[in-house]
């Protein structure tokens, strides 16, 4: 069995997870899809939970790259584009799923370590998940020549997963569309 690195393991799990799902996979049939072990698995993530954690990371890297474009109505285009496409919404999903696990306290914190034990888990997870791209959009502001308000941003980053969360649950995609634009003139036309 070869040894993979972490990276080409979390890269080959990530593609699998687009191909095939996740939701009740145990973590022998995570490993058995991308030809590991699970103690391969173990050893690089912690856990299944660990292994989620680690793939929400890394989407949410790619993601916050859509953050490009060379004004605030363009980027915001770009991001809403990238994240409600329908190849990534196997990992809109399995970010819902490790979010809800953090509530339960049963997710690691973002560092992929082990499972937290207290009630700090929900914030660990969140402000690992948020803080990323409240920074990367606040040099974006920067560049753009807009000032950065971090209040706006961490709005944006709600109103997109709110939206998200209501493309998952069924809701016609036009309608988010059209949703995530009333946000955009909403924001752009505050003062």
């Amino acid at each position: 069995m070869p040894s993979d690195s972490r990276e080409t393991l979390l890269t080959k799990v990530m593609d699998a997870v687009a191909r095939d799902g996740l939701a009740d996979r145990s973590l022998r049939e995570i490993a058995a899809s991308v030809g590991t072990s699970h103690r391969m698995l173990i050893y690089h993530f912690g856990s299944r939970e660990g292994l989620l954690a680690a793939i929400v990371e890394a989407m949410e890297a790619r993601q916050r790259a859509a953050l490009a474009g060379d004004d605030p109505h363009e980027v915001m285009a770009s991001v809403w584009e990238r994240v409600s496409s329908p190849e990534v919404r196997p990992f809109v999903r399995l970010f819902f799923e490790v979010f809800a696990l953090s509530l339960r306290g049963d997710a690691p914190s973002a560092g992929g370590d082990s499972p937290s034990t207290g009630g700090d888990a929900p914030a660990t997870l969140g402000n690992s998940l948020t803080e990323p791209w409240l920074e990367e959009a606040a040099v974006v502001a920067e560049r753009l020549g807009v000032a950065p308000d971090r209040a706006a941003l961490r709005l944006g980053v709600a109103v997109t997963r709110g939206l998200l969360l209501d493309l998952l649950a069924g809701a016609p995609k036009e309608e988010v569309d059209e949703a995530y634009a009333y946000f955009m003139r909403l924001y752009e036309s505050r003062g």
